[in-house]
């Protein structure tokens, strides 16, 4: 196959010679954003957002496109579907590393980390009564793939109730019980944590809605590490505001503007899309090329 890789992976010298030695002839897009050209040439395409700046039409013999990213919502499935092109997203590439983010952002939280940064700064010795246990918390996350289940693994080994919500309802490992998505609303009223990591689709787009955040109980904690439109962010700084507690790695708008209230929040822990992040990503997301691209 003719295989077009963008600079969304970087291939080394290594792997261009194994996908060669397998038959490929390989070619390199550095920026996505640039036009590609000749793109009726490929049958292959590396990528994350080039169809966000390239037209899919314009790659007339296209059979397999392998996402650098786990989530669908910069390709245009419609199109992808219609002309039944094989595509493969980085599932279980980033799960670790974001399962990881997750338990560290509630730990900041419960205990109080940034009370204890901002003492150690001004070099103050002064206890805080008010740290809380993640043992025996409830937990509700919604979206029980890769990374969902990676989460729950982990707040399983802290003692936590875990209740999943999700498209497909079946028995999976670390979870006490499987809902689907129309029990999510009376699921979020009896959790104490609300973890969002499910794909975002046109049936998804702000599913943690006004009346998921009313239903939430003082002092809950709101995590979303999948993308920022699941949910209504206007709300949300409402229920913040309020007295929720948020731990937020994706925003409607990235980068976050300036502007926003949710900077200069104490009850929430910001990143900026950094939960993927981790030192074997890499490594794992290759191996997913090398086998998708056979």
């Amino acid at each position: 196959m003719n295989i077009l890789v963008t600079g969304a992976f970087q291939l080394n010298s290594g792997e261009r010679e194994q996908l060669e030695a397998a038959g490929h002839k390989v070619f390199v897009h550095g920026d996505e954003r640039a036009p590609v050209d000749c793109p009726e040439r490929y049958e292959a395409v590396v990528c994350n957002g080039l169809f966000l700046y390239n037209s899919i039409e314009r790659f007339t013999s296209l059979r397999v496109i392998q996402l650098t990213s786990a989530g669908l919502d910069r390709v245009p499935l419609d199109d992808i579907r219609a002309r039944g092109i094989e595509l493969h997203n980085a599932a279980g590439v980033y799960s670790v590393p974001m399962a990881e983010f997750a338990v560290c952002g509630i730990l900041q939280l419960y205990k109080q980390s940034r009370f204890f940064a901002e003492n150690q700064i001004q070099h103050k010795w002064e206890k805080h009564r008010g740290l809380l246990e993640l043992s025996g918390k409830r937990v509700c996350i919604l979206g029980c793939g890769d990374v969902g289940r990676e989460i729950a693994k982990r707040l399983k080994a802290f003692g936590c109730h875990i209740t999943g919500v999700n498209r497909t309802v079946r028995v999976l490992p670390d979870f006490d019980e499987l809902l689907p998505l129309d029990k999510l609303a009376e699921t979020a009223a009896a959790c104490d944590i609300l973890v969002c990591c499910i794909a975002l689709t046109p049936e998804t787009r702000g599913i943690v809605s006004e009346e998921i955040f009313g239903r939430l109980h003082d002092g809950a904690i709101f995590v979303n590490v999948a993308r920022g439109a699941l949910a209504n962010e206007a709300v949300l700084t409402k229920w913040l505001q309020n007295g929720g507690c948020a731990v937020l790695d994706v925003f409607e708008e990235e980068p976050l503007p300036e502007s926003s209230p949710l900077w200069d929040m104490e009850n929430v822990v910001l990143t900026p899309h950094n939960s993927f992040v981790g030192e074997e990503n890499r490594a794992r997301l290759w191996e997913k090329i090398k086998e998708n691209l056979k």
